[in-house]
């Protein structure tokens, strides 16, 4: 297993072209945030436009409507109720992230299913969360996609069927090839298991435990895999990114806001960009 450095960094984000738009940085959808959880999405879809994607929709319950675009202006929103509308936005995206306060209940499982139905083999799909859990409970087939999966080590075991216990690197190699994609095994010490390799994030900090640092993951994963072409070297880039803002701040800090992590996210990919010469 490789250890993740700081060279992941320059090696992938890049600096934007003086010829560029908001087409360049990538389309990102993001579905989630029931009536009870709707700052999970709301804290995804700030991470995704945070980390520079270039145009953010983001499907909710329509109670969510009015705090997300006091909290984010910069997304658009859709009723998460229209499934017609749904699945036309969803096509029209080049990053899906599915599952940030989503829920397990019939209205959830409902949705991920029209969710699924519209996802288009080329796209790349973030699932996480409730999301997880429902198609490892509810036993469903995944479309045809480049599936990221964001799971923490309960949702780990809902999905591959090893208990935490049994989570070894080489039976979460073994299972992360079965199902397929790239999986985000999220712990003290993350590890992330591509089709071609696996990497263990060296940083994290206690003052992370608190909720909503998975949905901000999740969203920079999707902002970042839609603007860098290499998806794995992207995944890699926003896991240790998550984790090096966190330790930054923790160095004064008893804990670290989601929110807070957010907010240095542009400063941080500016210093660490890949530098022309």
């Amino acid at each position: 297993m490789q250890v993740l450095t700081e060279n992941i960094l320059t090696t992938t984000i890049r600096q934007r072209p003086a010829a560029s738009y908001k087409g360049t940085y990538g389309r990102v959808t993001l579905i989630g945030g029931n009536r009870n959880f709707g700052g999970a999405i709301i804290m995804a879809s700030a991470a995704a436009v945070y980390a520079g994607a270039g145009l953010v929709t983001t499907i909710t319950d329509a109670s969510n409507q009015s705090s997300l675009h006091a909290r984010l202006p910069e997304a658009m929103f859709a009723d998460m109720q229209d499934f017609a509308q749904t699945r036309t936005l969803i096509r029209h995206a080049d990053v899906v992230v599915l599952g940030p306060g989503l829920g397990t209940d019939s209205a959830a499982l409902t949705t991920l299913k029209h969710a699924f139905q519209a996802i288009t083999p080329e796209q790349h799909v973030i699932l996480d969360g409730s999301a997880i859990t429902l198609v490892a409970e509810q036993h469903l087939s995944l479309p045809q996609a480049h599936f990221i999966f964001t799971p923490h080590q309960m949702e780990w075991q809902r999905l591959s069927g090893l208990k935490i216990a049994d989570q070894t690197p080489a039976a979460n190699k073994q299972a992360a090839a079965t199902i397929g994609g790239i999986v985000v095994v999220k712990s003290h010490r993350t590890q992330i298991y591509t089709p071609t390799a696996a990497y263990e994030n060296p940083l994290g900090t206690p003052a992370q435990a608190t909720g909503g640092m998975g949905d901000t993951l999740a969203g920079m994963v999707g902002g970042f895999v839609a603007q860098f072409a290499d998806s794995a070297a992207a995944v890699c880039a926003a896991v240790y990114s998550h984790s090096a803002i966190a330790e930054s701040l923790a160095r004064q800090q008893y804990v670290v806001l989601p929110s807070q992590i957010i907010t240095e996210l542009p400063h941080f990919m500016k210093v660490h960009e890949h530098k022309d010469v």
